[in-house]
């Protein structure tokens, strides 16, 4: 049973990135306000959650495969180290696993590790990540976890194997450009995974209990998504949003049944929706992406009906908005934080703070977090006149987005757990 201080999902409670009410800390430095910091047995970009008195969390072992050629950086124009983007900071174990850890929320100490050996061969992956990507979900019961071969697995809070299944020799190989990346989403009895990749794309719901399949909807081969869906409540009833490479589709949680689609082909859909009063905010993804306000409730193509508004140019690349108290928040690629009236799109602050942000902001206790690659979290003041609370300072190398449970921020970076606030 979920509590009101979890955070069980990489976006949080309600899948927004809004924590509920309580303090937040505001500075912090690698001597100061930290509670705890525990080093993963792995490494990874997965975001942590938090379910209970625990803290769950993702990586992997060894190097598994690099994809052959040029991997782009999302820093231009200058050197990409000097504005914190990084490589993937491996461990120095050489053997492939895929880890699930458990810490004290409280403590930090170490409550149990799962190890999970990849079958088959292992897809080949973007230098600033591997195969543990996917963050994990709870249900207060169990965690589920996901890994870039297609292996999933559920466990109890105590490490205890409940069950496993791997889509990758059900249903083909995972095969996606820069390797697969979603997340899992919980509904009611169901745990919902997005697989669109290039030889076989599809969206499956597992039972939560046993790991049957419930429904499963196929795609046309090729239609790619690096995105995460979220299922949220329209004013016709649940709808299960997926951010994809033609546009942005929602489905009935219960069944797969397809309910309206924006058509808009996109080349990298990484950002994930969120969804306040019946709105659903949305950055596509890519250089430059266009972002959006939807009405949930449409029916069949909605571009000309549910559209709110649409800015076509300077959202994010890679991380999705925070919308709080009627702004949306992001932060760019390149250095840059914007805030927007909600209602209709305006602009109404834009900043160059520096370094690189592939982090989802984060919100709460009248404050939005912003953790940079280089692992600078920027916390500004919430509102609509730009106002910095603290810059504050950790080394590594921080791609994950944030979680935040009773009073405490937790940040990840590449290989390990950094509890703030005490």
């Amino acid at each position: 049973m979920l509590a009101a201080r979890d955070w069980p999902h990489w976006r949080g409670p309600s899948a927004t990135g809004i924590a509920l009410a309580s303090p937040l800390p505001s500075s912090w430095s690698a001597t100061d306000n930290v509670a705890w910091q525990a080093q993963l047995e792995g490494a990874g970009v997965s975001s942590p959650i938090v379910s209970g008195n625990r803290v769950f969390v993702t990586s992997q072992t060894g190097d598994g495969r690099r994809r052959a050629g040029n991997h782009p950086t999302l820093t231009q124009g200058g050197d990409p180290k000097l504005a914190g983007e990084l490589t993937l900071q491996r461990r120095a174990r050489t053997d492939v696993a895929f880890i699930v850890e458990a810490f004290d929320r409280t403590s930090g100490k170490r409550l149990w590790i799962h190890e999970t050996k990849p079958e088959g061969d292992l897809p080949p992956v973007h230098d600033k990540h591997n195969l543990a990507s996917a963050s994990p979900v709870s249900d207060g019961e169990r965690v589920y976890a996901w890994f870039g071969t297609g292996q999933i697995v559920a466990l109890d809070v105590t490490g205890k194997p409940v069950w496993s299944k791997h889509l990758g020799k059900e249903y083909g190989a995972f095969d996606i450009q820069w390797g697969h990346s979603s997340s899992p989403v919980l509904f009611e009895d169901s745990i919902i995974l997005l697989c669109y990749h290039s030889p076989a794309s599809y969206i499956v719901a597992l039972d939560k209990r046993t790991g049957a399949v419930k429904w499963k909807i196929d795609k046309p081969a090729g239609q790619e998504s690096y995105s995460s869906p979220i299922v949220v409540r329209g004013p016709g009833g649940n709808e299960l949003i997926v951010n994809s490479a033609t546009g942005v589709e929602s489905f009935d949680p219960a069944t797969g049944k397809s309910l309206w689609n924006y058509p808009e082909v996109n080349r990298f859909p990484i950002p994930v929706s969120m969804v306040d009063n019946g709105i659903l905010y949305l950055s596509r993804g890519y250089r430059s992406s266009p972002f959006m306000a939807i009405r949930l409730g449409g029916r069949g193509d909605i571009t000309n009906t549910h559209v709110a508004w649409r800015v076509p140019t300077g959202g994010p690349y890679v991380s999705s908005l925070v919308h709080y108290q009627g702004v949306l928040y992001m932060s760019t690629d390149n250095g840059i934080l914007s805030a927007f009236d909600a209602g209709n799109g305006q602009r109404l602050w834009q900043e160059r703070v520096g370094g690189t942000f592939s982090a989802s902001p984060i919100a709460g206790d009248g404050k939005i977090f912003f953790v940079s690659e280089g692992g600078e979290t920027i916390v500004i003041k919430a509102g609509r006149a730009f106002e910095v609370i603290s810059r504050n300072k950790l080394d590594g190398h921080f791609v994950a987005s944030p979680a935040a449970s009773a009073g405490r921020v937790f940040l990840r970076a590449d290989d390990r757990i950094i509890a703030v606030g005490r």
